[in-house]
């Protein structure tokens, strides 16, 4: 059974461990050992990961199976009535559980209510989480190309669940 834990700044450890159980594996065939390094040292330093909880507003969570921690998200409203997915990752063991749709679940229901009428995400173009996405009624409404420094670009596309 699953269970949600809002996290704060004390969890920021576990969200990095999580993250690098998850993050090189998942990347490494899209994008070069470089800038998986670069890229996890922007977004998920204890410094950035603190900045995106205290100063851009964004919730994140950590799902429990039983007591063990599986998967993190993190949401935040983007404009009005629009939220965005910024994060979402299971660990590979837990792939193909119900996890991910857990997780989208929540976060739903947990904005629904908050007026929201759109959740969207960007994943990778080569991603294949984004067949996950579309199962789960999101679709693609932008094909993006996002400059983040040191001359990497995250090509994405930008996937939108109207609610």
């Amino acid at each position: 059974m699953f269970t949600v834990h809002k996290a704060a700044k004390a969890d920021i450890p576990l969200i990095r461990e999580l993250t690098y159980a998850v993050w090189p594996q998942t990347y490494a065939h899209l994008l070069s050992k470089e800038q998986i390094d670069y890229m996890l040292h922007m977004m998920y330093s204890p410094a950035s990961l603190q900045k995106q909880m205290e100063e851009d507003d964004c919730t994140f969570i950590i799902v429990y199976d039983d007591k063990t921690p599986v998967a993190f998200a993190s949401y935040n409203e983007t404009k009005p009535q629009t939220w965005k997915l910024n994060k979402i990752y299971v660990l590979a063991s837990q792939q193909g559980k119900g996890t991910g749709k857990f997780i989208i679940n929540f976060i739903v229901a947990a904005i629904k209510p908050l007026a929201a009428k759109a959740l969207q995400l960007q994943v990778n173009r080569e991603n294949a989480a984004q067949h996950f996405y579309k199962k789960l009624g999101f679709e693609i409404i932008e094909e993006a190309d996002f400059d983040i420094g040191n001359g990497y670009f995250m090509k994405d596309y930008v996937m939108e669940l109207s609610l």
